[in-house]
């Protein structure tokens, strides 16, 4: 080829789209795996350094994995916090989310080809024996069939990939004779029933052993799915057909490729989030790159590498060009409306889009990437982790982290694509952060809510599919894996599938059908991979000089320069005046108000939109005088900070976001109302008094506790049964008077909550408990570092003056502490919350997912500031979300032929794991891990 023809650099072809081919395009579609570096950029990182990270990584699966096989196996996901396994129909039910699990072992099987990549090539035949033996796909279970599809589909393909090059490398799997592929193939075609529409789109959910529609199969009612949900099909199913001879596959998936192309929205070229799989009529009419949507436009692209079928490219350069036209707002991804998209949709973002700059990459569309993912990580940096949505200011607005792995797999086709060992920084932090504050015992927990640090009892299988593999590749040089990466391409669940199949079986016809429906933009198909040469001429900076204007731009809000790009539709005119931008004084923009809806339609719109963002703006004003919860942390044994209970504010007293962290025993205060003056005070002097709700206001408990010299207090809630699983967190208000004498902070804890610490004092009789915003590191208490005295200093002469003797004597100490910790555990483990809010799939879409878990009945969290109560009368609360959370139900087990029961946890194995957890702590100081 020419140089006429196309671009190269780094040895990475870019051709223009008169000269595509199938084989070059597709292999220079992937070089962005490998791509090496042309530029030079900051201080590289040491080749002894990561593999340091490396190693580390390593260690990290390992404590995950082995921990999935000794506690939860043949389950399908461990629960790292009571170390035993999810069983379908054992566990509370968790909504939509569940729908993950089929009794199929899923974690063994989503880990198959993450094994081979992490060069644990003996572990992985153990796997795949494992699989083999104890698998079974036949089981009465409804499950999603999008999940179904990326976890176990493409675990079991991408597993028969890397287990035919390992054979044929000829050390390992010599025995293996295509065992995983026939195991996929019959899933495959327990999958095909859902396709049993006249659109071609599948239905959501299909039951195993009886499919759709049967009495027996106890679903087939279904009518809405999600644009990914039947648009992530098309690599597993047509890598199935490759494999396989059998077409069908690959013709299903199509099919519903092509449906949902020819129900895009034709003016403006985006689809929306939910579908009528029946009438192909939209649900959700919003449109963006997160839930609901992502893989779709994942799919479309890496179909065109895995296929070569040039109508896939041209549909996503027909998707992209919208999408960086409506969506994208720099370095914002905003959902708009398909038929209106210069209206936002909402004003927050969720954590799914963290993929897409990843995407960007493959596409060559280096700086918009660049610029999403600087500002991702800034809001990681704020709160340790992504949290599962935020708000255009920054703020959580919903609190939980399921461990996903989306931003390490930008993180690491952005290193790869410009070679900046900024981003070897960016993945170290990850690996930082997991470790601090996601490591437990029995492996590692999600985050309930990022603010307070909180653990959710849940370790889903596409933390080791996707996080370890993507951190791995992220520090390994090309001598640290055992075959040629750039030879596969990934799924969305980071399964390898070879590139080689798209030579290889093609009895689909490939109709370019796109052009029926659109007139293409050729500037949308110049870059097709990343080539550095030319995205960073002469200047080894570049990717720096994109991030610095950003640096700040969590802490600053969200500047005001960032506004839409609409110049192509307003011929040069001024943009449209934004309600964060509008100031009353302004005589300018008392003029733009004027002509709004009377010039012309433009003006039209823009007033509605201003509208909108005006309501939007006026509604987060109000939020913002909202207090954020707050941390309970039980820190005395046997709990050393495990135990994190989310707490409602008080709108008066100490303000712990500004003061540093209360500490103290804690006291029941006599009488328990805290109404009137203490007849106890020598009992809650120099302590944190607990008090019960009811019968006086919040003000007059916290004075009469004060008083009697509490340094704290805790308002219980005296309605038996409440949780912050199934109500609103609320903050205490004052009494409508002075209450600047109120010196002492004070916390709200519903009934299961504040039963926790009341059981620990019947215990353990001395409970000591932290104050706080949110939760404290547990490897500092557990060293002994944090000051005894209850305002929490650093004075470094007080770091020891609580330490054992010796080192022997802590062991022994921590182990006889420990001994009733079980009896914790399982006064959690028996209690089943009465609601909670469905949770929804991996991509499908994001809600406010509460698990009703067994022992973080401990650690809830509100989903967001947004369902916090005011309250000035105690016991009278003015509920500001008013949903409810619907009653969640236990599903029954109908598979007579497996057993399933749960692995009993004894006392000697929790207690062990508990004391080498310790030994971890004491470990990562040293070694600064």
């Amino acid at each position: 080829m020419s140089e006429a023809g196309g671009r190269r650099g780094c040895g990475c072809r870019v051709p223009q789209r008169a000269s595509w081919s199938l084989v070059a395009v597709s292999a220079a579609l992937c070089l962005m795996l490998a791509t090496s570096v042309c530029t030079a950029g900051a201080a590289p990182m040491s080749r002894e350094e990561k593999q340091k990270l490396g190693n580390q990584v390593l260690e990290m699966f390992d404590h995950a994995y082995g921990n999935y096989m000794e506690h939860a196996y043949p389950a399908d996901e461990l629960m790292p916090l009571t170390c035993r396994g999810r069983v379908r129909g054992q566990e509370p039910s968790r909504g939509d989310v569940d729908d993950a699990l089929g009794k199929f072992s899923l974690t063994l099987i989503d880990s198959l080809d993450t094994l081979v990549v992490l060069n644990k090539t003996k572990e992985f035949e153990d796997a795949v024996r494992k699989v083999l033996r104890d698998v079974n796909l036949d089981n009465d279970v409804v499950v999603s069939v999008f999940e179904t599809n990326i976890r176990v589909l493409g675990g079991l393909l991408g597993g028969h990939s890397l287990a035919i090059m390992l054979k044929e490398k000829g050390e390992h799997m010599q025995w293996y004779n295509d065992e995983l592929l026939q195991m996929a193939k019959q899933l495959g075609y327990k999958l095909l029933p859902a396709f049993n529409t006249t659109s071609g789109l599948p239905y959501p959910r299909i039951n195993l052993k009886f499919g759709i529609r049967k009495p027996e199969a106890r679903t087939g009612t279904e009518t809405d799915t999600c644009t990914a949900c039947a648009g992530t099909l098309i690599l597993e199913f047509a890598a199935l057909s490759r494999f396989t001879g059998a077409s069908i596959f690959e013709e299903y998936a199509r099919k519903a490729l092509d449906f949902l192309w020819e129900k895009r929205q034709r003016s403006s070229n985006l689809v929306g989030v939910t579908i009528n799989i029946h009438t192909g009529d939209w649900v959700r009419k919003d449109s963006g790159v997160g839930a609901g949507i992502d893989s779709y436009y994942e799919y479309l692209l890496k179909a065109y590498v895995l296929l070569g079928d040039d109508s896939f490219l041209e549909r996503f350069n027909t998707h992209y060009d919208a999408i960086m036209r409506y969506i994208s707002q720099p370095p914002l991804l905003l959902d708009v409306h398909i038929h209106k998209p210069m209206l936002n949709a909402r004003t927050w973002m969720d954590a799914l889009l963290a993929f897409f700059p990843g995407l960007q990459v493959l596409k060559g569309d280096i700086r918009p990437a660049i610029e999403t993912h600087e500002m991702l990580y800034q809001v990681i940096k704020k709160h340790n982790f992504l949290p599962e949505a935020f708000t255009t200011d920054f703020r959580v607005h919903w609190a939980q982290h399921p461990l996903r792995p989306e931003f390490a797999e930008s993180t690491y086709f952005l290193y790869k694509a410009t070679g900046d060992p900024y981003y070897l920084e960016v993945g170290k932090t990850l690996i930082e952060n997991l470790n601090k504050y996601a490591r437990v015992p029995c492996g590692f927990a999600a985050m309930k809510d990022v603010r307070t640090g909180s653990h959710e009892d849940r370790m889903d299988s596409f933390f080791l599919a996707e996080m370890f593999k993507y951190l791995y590749l992220l520090f390994a040089d090309k001598e640290d894996i055992i075959f040629d990466i750039e030879d596969y391409i990934f799924t969305t669940e980071a399964h390898l599938l070879p590139l080689w199949l798209s030579t290889t079986n093609r009895s689909v016809s490939k109709k370019n059908t796109t052009s029926e429906y659109t007139e293409l933009d050729d500037s949308n198909f110049d870059w097709t991979c990343p080539n550095t040469q030319i995205l960073f001429p002469n200047d080894p900076l570049y990717a720096q000089s994109i991030r610095e204007p950003l640096k700040n731009v969590v802490d600053k809000s969200c500047p005001r320069g960032i506004i839409r790009v609409e110049e192509s539709f307003r011929s040069g005119a001024k943009p449209p005046l934004r309600a964060r931008d509008f100031m009353a004084t302004n005589p300018e923009h008392l003029e733009i108000l004027k002509k709004m809806g009377a010039a012309s339609s433009i003006d039209a719109e823009d007033g509605l939109r201003f509208m909108q963002e005006m309501i939007e703006l006026s509604s987060q004003q109000q939020k913002e005088q909202q207090l954020p919860p707050r941390a309970v942390q039980i820190i005395s044994h046997p709990f050393f900070g495990r135990v994190v209970l989310t707490a409602g504010p008080a709108q008066f007293g100490l303000d712990l976001s500004k003061h540093k962290e209360t500490r103290g025993f804690v006291a029941s205060s006599k009488p328990y109302n805290g109404c009137s003056e203490l007849t106890n005070p020598e009992a809650v002097m120099g302590k944190i008094a607990l008090i019960q709700r009811g019968q006086c206001m919040f003000a007059e408990k916290a004075r009469n506790i004060q008083n009697a010299g509490a340094i704290g207090g805790i308002v219980i809630d005296d309605n038996e049964g409440s949780s912050s699983d199934t109500a609103p967190l609320f903050q205490m208000a004052g009494d409508g008077k002075d209450t600047d004498d109120i010196k002492i902070p004070m916390l709200f804890l519903f009934s299961k909550e504040g039963s926790i610490i009341l059981d620990a004092i019947r215990e353990h009789e001395q409970v000591e408990v932290l104050l706080s915003d949110k939760a404290r590191d547990r490897a500092a208490i557990l060293k002994g570092k944090m000051s005894p005295s209850y305002n929490i200093n650093s004075n470094p002469e007080m770091e020891n003056e609580d330490q054992p003797s010796s080192e022997n004597d802590s062991q022994n100490q921590s182990a006889e502490q420990m001994a009733s910790l079980p009896q914790t555990i399982d006064l959690a483990d028996q209690e089943t919350p009465e609601n909670s809010l469905d949770s929804h799939s991996e991509s499908s879409s994001l809600g406010d997912s509460e698990e009703a878990a067994s022992f973080t009945s401990s650690e809830q969290i509100p989903s967001s500031t947004e369902n916090l109560e005011t309250t000035s009368l105690d016991g009278e609360c003015t509920d500001l979300d008013n949903q409810l959370q619907e009653q969640s139900e236990t599903e029954e087990d109908s598979s007579p032929n497996v057993s399933w029961g749960t692995k009993a946890q004894p006392i000697d194995s929790i207690l062990a794991d508990w004391n080498e957890d310790i030994e971890a702590f004491e470990m990562m100081e040293k070694d600064e891990l």
